[in-house]
This record gives structure tokens, C-alpha cells and sequence, in this order.
């Protein structure tokens, strides 16, 4: 699950602030430090389900606010997916959400 949220956060770091004349953000940049896998594996395996939903709702509203915020369609999805993944209790349903909003994301590069 580690390296899922890492690539959910590398994909809404990307859509907020890569742009075409400027090189990749990668993983091992320096905008990624408070995102990384072993940043988000700590969380896993502490179970702090609420960490884990603070850490992707500060980059997925990021990236809803490059998209135009909820008013465009791309928006209302992502704000929907984000929501849905907000809304989770549990580590089990946070992969299953997760794993929806990193499709999303990685559709809208």
C-alpha cells in the first residue's frame, strides 16, 4: 500500500506543478519528502487511517485546484474519488479507494 499512496501523491504533485517546458517531478524529489513510501509506510503500519487520509487530501486538493476545482468535470471526479477515499474507516477499504483515485489520476496526466 506504500507505494500506492507515494504514486497517488507523485501523480497529484505532477498534475499540480509539472509543466510541459520543465523537467519530470520523480520520485526522489525534493517536493516528495513529506510523501514518500516510507513516510506513508510508517503510517500502514501504525493502521492511522486518519494520517494517511490527511496526507492524500493535501495533494489531491492540489491537484483539484489545477483541474479547476469542482465545477469542471474532471473536478467533480476527482473531488468524488478524494471524498470517497476520505471517507473510509479502514485500511482495507483505503487500498480499494486508493487504487480508484490513482486510475484516475494516472487517466488525467
Amino acid at each position: 500500500m506504500e507505494l500506492l499512496l507515494e504514486t497517488v501523491a507523485l501523480f497529484c504533485l505532477k498534475l499540480a506543478y509539472e509543466t510541459e517546458d520543465s523537467s519530470p517531478i520523480l520520485r526522489d524529489d525534493l517536493m516528495m519528502s513529506d510523501y514518500e513510501r516510507e513516510v506513508f509506510g510508517l503510517l500502514v503500519r501504525r493502521g492511522d487511517v486518519e494520517a494517511i487520509q490527511r496526507k492524500v487530501a493535501e495533494c489531491a486538493s492540489l491537484a483539484l485546484n489545477t483541474v479547476g476545482g469542482v465545477d469542471t468535470v474532471l473536478g467533480r471526479e476527482l473531488h468524488r474519488l478524494a471524498a470517497d477515499f476520505s471517507a473510509s474507516y479502514s485500511m482495507d477499504q483505503l487500498d480499494t479507494r486508493l487504487i480508484a483515485l490513482r486510475d484516475y489520476l494516472k487517466d488525467i496526466q
